[in-house]
């Protein structure tokens, strides 16, 4: 039954509309969304029109989600339902409509999401892909791999402790949040190694200094998204990042 789903799933669809979606994923502590933003700037920079989006944040359901987690009331097939409102929510009016207007779309987190925390939580392969069967393909999607270690540790010095959720503590895989998030999030860092090929993911070395993984994001932007971006020539002539030790604008 998965093969079936996967060959008809729009995730594997060019969406044939003028603007470009790129997503970025990896586990919490990969430092994705510091990527993210420092793309944004770059594209900004020389006046691409960019819109972001992100995971959890539509309007529609975000009380709802939020409330759940705060009394522990989801289940792993409810907290996929919702964050599967959330998605298409957001699809139909932060996702298609700039893509229709020409814009280049920056989603932190995307589909692949729900496909790799949902599996972790048990919920069936099958099942959460057909849930998101109206998911359109992105033009590009990263995904910044990083050992279970170095993101715990880069999370534990960013706050005082891990979020409930996070360390996937509902699971109930261990009592204690620092051991539930490494056995949570191998769950789903395994998850994203096995759709990386499938859905030709463009994986990055996370480990590597922001600089290094920034010069790296905007090449391969640059490369595969040439046509659009022959418009802003300045674009394709100002690849790399800033050398270690300078300063990212």
């Amino acid at each position: 039954m998965t093969d079936d789903i996967t060959r008809t799933h729009g995730l594997l669809d060019d969406h044939g509309l003028p603007g470009k979606l790129i997503v970025v994923e990896g586990i919490d502590g990969s430092g994705k969304s510091t990527q993210v933003q420092l793309l944004m700037q770059w594209l900004e920079s020389y006046h691409v029109p960019v819109f972001f989006t992100e995971w959890n944040s539509s309007p529609l359901v975000k009380k709802a989600t939020r409330r759940g987690k705060r009394k522990n009331l989801l289940t792993p097939t409810t907290f996929s339902l919702l964050h599967a409102t959330d998605f298409a929510d957001r699809l139909s009016y932060q996702v298609l409509p700039p893509l229709k207007a020409g814009m280049v779309v920056v989603a932190d987190r995307y589909a692949y999401t729900a496909f790799s925390r949902d599996r972790a939580r048990g919920v069936g392969a099958d099942w959460v892909r057909d849930v998101y069967h109206f998911a359109i393909k992105p033009d590009l999607a990263f995904y910044f791999k990083v050992p279970i270690d170095v993101a715990l540790q880069r999370l534990l010095s960013a706050r005082a402790k891990i979020k409930f959720h996070e360390a996937g503590m509902d699971t109930g895989l261990s009592k204690d949040p620092e051991e539930c998030f490494e056995l949570f999030q191998s769950r789903v860092l395994d998850e994203y190694d096995r759709m990386a090929e499938e859905f030709g993911f463009h994986v990055l070395d996370a480990v590597q200094p922001i600089q290094v993984q920034q010069r790296q994001v905007r090449a391969i932007v640059s490369h595969e998204l040439h046509d659009y971006l022959a418009p802003y020539p300045e674009t394709l002539q100002s690849q790399s990042a800033p050398a270690e030790g300078e300063p990212v604008s």
